[in-house]
């Protein structure tokens, strides 16, 4: 297990959802859009195009 699942597993879900979200809002920029787009796929796994087409344009 990685650092951050050891983290994560520590915290209260909510906790966890919140400190995720500041996170990705400092990395997310900081990827371009491939590293985004590779983020959410990652994220959702393998899923419809149309799902992931919409997504990615939030």
């Amino acid at each position: 297990m990685n650092e951050i699942e050891t983290i994560f597993n520590n915290l209260d879900p909510e906790d966890a959802a919140t400190q995720t979200a500041t996170a990705l809002k400092q990395l997310l920029p900081l990827l371009g859009e491939e590293g985004r787009n590779r983020f959410i796929m990652n994220l959702l796994g393998e899923t419809g195009q149309d799902k992931i087409s919409s997504m990615v344009h939030l």
